[in-house]
C-alpha cells in the first residue's frame, strides 16, 4: 500500500522521554511508600497515563492520588525533560524526509498531555513539522488504547485511517492504531523503555523497526 499520511506517537518514537518521565514517577512512588524498582516501574507504566493507573497506585501506597500529587509529578517531570530530553536517534532526519515526501501530511498523536507534547517537540526542534497537527489523548473521549486520538489526527489531515501509517513503540499505542483502522509499524531499538518486538507484533504491528532510518522506505 502507498500511504498518504504518517501519524507518530511522541514519547519513545520522536523523543527519548520515557526514562526521564518514568524515573520521576518511580522516585515519587517510592517516596509515597511503594518500594518499586525502576525496571518494574517502566514495565508497569510504559504507554499508560498515571491517572489511568490510579487504583493500582492507591492500592500500593495507601494514599489517594490527589491533584496536588499529580501537579508535583508534572512539575518534576517537566524539569527533568527541560534539562535532559533528547530526540530519538534518527527521528529528526526521518521526520524531515517524510514531511517533504508527503507534503506535510504528518501528525503527532500522543496519549500524553498537550503541554508535554508541545514542549518536547519544541525542545528537540521538531515543532515546525507538526504545527497545527498535534493531538492529545487527554483531549479525547478516551485515550489509548482507544483509537480516538488517531481517528482525530487522520480526520484533521483529511486522510482515511486505512491510508495512514502509524508509528508506535508500546503495546497500548499499537492497539490504538490498529483499532483506528490504520497500518501500524513498531519501533523497538531496545527492550528498555519500549515494547519488545514480539509484543508489538502480537498487538498488531506489521513490522518492527530497530532504526528510525528505516521509516521513509516504508511509505511504498
Amino acid at each position: 500500500m502507498k500511504f498518504e499520511a504518517i501519524l507518530f506517537d511522541c514519547d519513545g518514537v520522536l523523543v527519548d522521554s520515557e526514562p526521564l518521565t518514568n524515573g520521576v514517577l518511580c522516585t515519587m512512588l517510592n517516596e509515597a511508600g511503594w518500594a518499586l524498582a525502576p525496571e518494574e516501574c517502566m514495565r508497569l507504566f510504559i504507554g499508560k497515563t498515571v491517572r489511568s493507573e490510579a487504583a493500582r497506585i492507591e492500592a500500593h501506597t495507601g494514599r489517594a492520588l490527589t491533584d496536588a500529587w499529580m501537579d508535583e509529578f508534572y512539575a518534576r517531570r517537566n524539569a527533568q525533560l527541560q534539562a535532559h530530553l533528547l530526540p530519538i536517534a534518527g527521528a529528526p532526519e526521518a521526520v524531515r524526509a517524510v514531511h517533504a515526501r508527503l507534503q506535510g501530511r504528518i501528525a503527532c498523536a500522543s496519549g500524553a498531555d498537550r503541554f508535554k507534547v508541545e514542549m518536547q517537540l519544541a525542545q528537540v526542534g521538531l515543532a515546525p513539522y507538526f504545527a497545527g497537527r498535534i493531538f492529545s489523548g487527554h483531549e479525547m473521549p478516551a485515550t489509548k488504547p482507544a483509537p480516538d486520538v488517531y481517528l482525530a489526527a487522520a480526520a484533521a489531515l483529511g486522510v482515511p485511517p486505512a491510508h495512514c501509517l502509524v508509528v508506535e513503540d508500546t503495546v497500548t499505542g499499537v492497539a490504538a492504531g490498529v483499532a483506528a483502522g490504520a497500518t501500524v509499524v513498531g519501533y523497538s531499538p531496545s527492550p528498555v523503555g519500549h515494547g519488545t518486538p514480539e509484543a508489538l507484533r502480537a498487538a498488531g504491528a506489521v513490522h518492527v523497526m530497530a532504526d528510525m532510518a528505516e521509516l521513509p522506505a516504508l511509505l511504498g
